[in-house]
């Protein structure tokens, strides 16, 4: 059993300082650039790891401490992710938040973001959480209503509405 050191900028206290390869079974798709970090076979600055999920350092940071949250077994989008392990990727992400914050880095809100889908922005397809370190100033904008957005009325707010709740299997009131 191979092990492998772990940088620990800033110290986050969950994760071992040696973490030990099982023979990570979970990596599928060797030609993705996550599971070759996963398994080892490409660099990355690794944060914490356990059996359902892998954090590291973004290459291209928006913000020092800007790090992904990232599920051991590949999954292209979130239609793929098993529900369980995708609300474990939002708990460590929140844990990771929250390190963030009792860092020396500047971190004055955090940001979790998942694009899934190319249309959302997602350019590497294996499912991800990025945790994005913020402090006013940083430059960065989060554009929600683009120039000229005109809210919708309440009654297309409850048509779509019905239309979701439809693919749901709710009832629709």
């Amino acid at each position: 059993m191979e092990s492998f050191k772990v940088a620990l900028p800033g110290g986050f206290p969950w994760c071992p300082r040696e973490l030990k390869n099982e023979g990570l079974s979970w990596v599928k798709d060797s030609s993705c650039i996550f599971c070759q970090i996963i398994g080892e076979k490409a660099h990355g600055s690794i944060i914490h790891r356990d059996e359902l999920v892998t954090a590291f350092m973004d290459i291209r940071p928006v913000n020092p401490g800007h790090l992904l949250v990232v599920p051991n077994e590949h999954t292209a989008d979130l239609r793929a992710l098993d529900e369980e392990v995708a609300g474990y990727i939002f708990k460590i992400g929140k844990r990771m938040a929250r390190t963030l914050r009792e860092t020396d880095l500047n971190c004055e809100g955090v940001n979790l973001h998942l694009a899934d889908g190319s249309a959302a922005g997602q350019s590497v397809f294996h499912t991800h959480l990025h945790v994005i370190p913020r402090f006013g100033g940083d430059g960065l904008g989060f554009l929600i209503h683009g120039q000229g957005h005109v809210s919708p009325s309440r009654e297309e707010l409850d048509e779509t509405a019905g239309i979701i709740m439809q693919a749901l299997g709710e009832d629709v009131a």
